[in-house]
């Protein structure tokens, strides 16, 4: 993949099953209100998030999450199952601001990472990625020039990529559910309350209790002083499926 940009031109709307996973206070929030979000959960319930990472064939977050936090994106708490490698890291990041010094890029890990971008990442920065050995993906843009996520999804499907787990961040996540691209749901609830801080999920368009989305057949897990909760998402019109 080394030295190659790809222009993305799906052929069906067929997708990876989506797994929104994050850790929040008791309060919803991600982060402080000046972005610290290390470490909000416990030992426990960080590697459990790990377990999941390496069930799901890529880990897809936003590019503010990279700007703010620098992850690995790896699996390093459990093993990785034999014969298998790390999860493919997709970074959401229309202008293309990940910084070259990145982890996602650092240290031979580029070979492992893909840039979803639109036509408004700069041709010098994409360039300077796929020296580095990433896969830069060029994606349509939506309404507000943010990379479209049925394209990107779509494309990654056609890659061979069947399952993926969103970290975040908030915008991303809040993206995902709008357009009702969310399979299922992993939340870590820490013990902690911030008041002010970062909203783990935004605005959704919800005005009616009767159109909120659900967790069905949600599972409660503790993990040391958290709890996690899973379950499959289900959006209003198949709600009597649940």
């Amino acid at each position: 993949m080394k030295d190659r940009e790809l222009t993305a031109s799906p052929s069906s709307t067929a997708r990876p099953v989506v797994t929104v996973s994050y850790a929040q206070t008791l309060d919803g929030r991600l982060a402080t209100s000046t972005g610290n979000s290390r470490w909000i959960s416990g030992p426990e319930s960080l590697r459990f998030a790990h377990e999941l990472r390496a069930s799901h064939d890529a880990i897809m977050v936003g590019v503010g999450t990279v700007c703010q936090d620098d992850p690995r994106l790896t699996v390093r708490l459990v093993g990785v199952p034999s014969g298998s490698r790390d999860p493919l890291r997709v970074v959401v990041d229309s202008t293309l601001r990940t910084p070259l010094t990145a982890a996602v890029l650092a240290d031979g890990a580029a070979a492992g990472t893909l840039l979803a971008v639109t036509e408004r990442a700069p041709v010098a920065r994409r360039a300077a990625a796929r020296a580095l050995g990433a896969t830069v993906l060029r994606l349509p843009g939506d309404a507000g020039g943010r990379v479209e996520l049925v394209a990107l999804l779509a494309t990654l499907h056609e890659r061979g990529v069947g399952s993926v787990m969103v970290e975040g961040g908030a915008g991303l996540i809040t993206a995902l559910l709008r357009a009702r691209l969310v399979d299922r749901l992993a939340v870590c609830i820490a013990p902690k309350v911030l008041g002010a801080g970062i909203e783990a999920i935004g605005d959704l368009g919800i005005g009616d209790l009767a159109r909120a989305l659900l967790l069905c057949d949600p599972r409660v897990t503790s993990y040391g002083a958290d709890l996690v909760i899973e379950g499959r998402i289900a959006y209003p019109e198949d709600a009597d499926d649940r």
